[in-house]
């Protein structure tokens, strides 16, 4: 059906879905803070599990109908290159705090923990990669491993945040998890969970609608499949997170802001699982190509400077944000500007 639209149209299609997208997390931010006090759940663990996947959900979609139509670097790199575009956001809402750096306003256990878990996970696609050619049923075994390492890690998580070994160093700038009404806790949590599953199934179909659109631009303009999956659908699809965490930031829940975009990335590998279940001409670890792999790599490594941010807790840098905020900036400008002229 996409075929048959002219370029502009297909434009303007694949606007409207991103625009869709990012209106329904608008709200679904605002549903996850209060799912997030109505359950005692708090906000780390809420932005890393509830919100976190469910801003994925779209990125999801065009992942897995990529590897099912057997485009694999296009799976591969929608997923990585959205890891790498989300952790750049949280820099980006370093700029508009202003009462100190983000990363250490919003220290929180759990998070660190689950930056922790991400980096774990994402270097056993590397492994896959640069390892034998190994397959059942056409999926690799590191997908398995990857799935039940999220499983695992969730849980762990959770336990870091109630029962944690050890508490951050309190500070006049820390932002404390603690809910805007003291009434919430009291509330039933019914009715702003069927709305919020009602958003994310939105979000799912535009996905659906991003995902076909990417490929028009990957046939009609002859761009490359890890281009158009890094730095376009990628993008694109992690506009939610970028909305949700300038809007979590604003209402105050840092710890939201936070844990959703580590939680999200961390629920972003599991798109690398459903991809190689949906590509059925092999492992999609075998597939891919090194721009893939490049990409990877950029996720892994500003993963680990957000993740040393963290554990700084520098009040301000340059540019009154943390040193890690810069150097993410940095560093994604230099892998946009490598992947752009690489290709040119």
């Amino acid at each position: 059906m996409f075929d048959a639209l002219s370029s502009t149209l297909l434009f303007l299609v694949f606007g409207v879905a991103g625009a869709v997208v990012v209106a329904a997390s608008i709200r679904a931010t605002r549903l996850a803070d209060t799912i997030a006090d109505r359950t005692k759940m708090g906000e780390a663990m809420a932005g890393g599990i509830i919100l976190g996947g469910a801003t994925s959900l779209s990125g999801v979609v065009v992942s897995v109908t990529g590897a099912a139509s057997g485009d694999a670097s296009f799976a591969v790199s929608n997923a990585v290159g959205g890891i790498a575009a989300q952790t750049l956001f949280l820099a980006l809402a370093d700029l508009i705090y202003r009462r100190a750096n983000l990363e250490h306003a919003a220290a929180e256990p759990a998070n660190m923990f689950q930056a922790v878990l991400l980096l774990i996970l994402l270097s056993l696609p590397i492994a896959a990669i640069s390892g034998p050619e190994v397959a059942f049923f056409g999926i690799h075994p590191v997908s398995l491993l990857i799935f039940a390492g999220y499983l695992w890690g969730v849980r762990l998580a959770t336990k870091v945040r109630e029962s944690p070994m050890w508490e951050p160093v309190e500070t006049h700038e820390t932002r404390h998890d603690q809910p805007e009404d003291s009434e919430e806790p009291q509330k039933s949590a019914r009715t702003p969970a069927l709305v919020f599953t009602g958003l994310v199934l939105v979000m799912g179909v535009c996905g659906w609608v991003i995902s076909q659109t990417g490929g028009q631009f990957i046939t009609r303009f002859g761009l490359s499949s890890s281009l158009v999956g890094s730095l376009i659908t990628a993008v694109v699809t992690s506009l939610p997170e970028l909305v949700t965490t300038l809007v979590a930031v604003r209402r105050g829940a840092l710890q939201l802001a936070v844990g959703g975009i580590i939680g999200g990335n961390t629920f972003d590998t599991l798109f690398l699982v459903f991809s190689d279940a949906a590509y059925r001409e092999g492992s999609i670890f075998h597939a891919v190509g090194m721009h893939d792999l490049y990409w990877l790599a950029t996720g892994m490594l500003m993963t680990s400077i957000l993740l040393g941010g963290l554990i700084l807790r520098q009040r301000q840098g340059p540019a009154r944000i943390g040193i890690e905020s810069l150097l993410m900036i940095l560093f994604y400008g230099l892998a946009v500007g490598v992947e752009v002229f690489s290709r040119a």
